[in-house]
C-alpha cells in the first residue's frame, strides 16, 4: 500500500472518529447556528486523534495499513 493511500485512510479514520463524537450534538441541534458547538467538538476530537496517531508509541500499535512510518524506528 502506498504512503498516499495510508494517509487517506488515516484521515478518513480520524474524520469518522471526530464525526462520531460530534454526531449527538449535530442530531440534537435543529438550526445551523446551533450546530456550531457540534462542529467544534468534531474538529477538536479529529485534531486530537490526528496528533495521537502521529506519536511513535501509537504508530507501533496501529495496524500496518494505518502506519505512516516504515516500522524501523523504535
Amino acid at each position: 500500500m502506498t504512503t498516499e493511500t495510508k494517509r487517506v485512510l488515516r484521515t478518513a479514520v480520524q474524520f469518522l472518529v471526530g464525526l462520531a463524537a460530534a454526531l449527538p450534538l449535530l442530531v440534537h441541534a435543529s438550526g445551523v447556528p446551533e450546530t456550531a458547538p457540534g462542529v467544534g467538538v468534531g474538529l477538536a476530537v479529529a485534531a486530537a486523534v490526528t496528533r495521537i496517531m502521529a506519536m511513535p508509541a501509537v504508530q507501533r500499535l496501529l495496524p500496518g495499513w494505518l502506519r505512516t512510518d516504515d516500522g524501523a524506528a523504535g
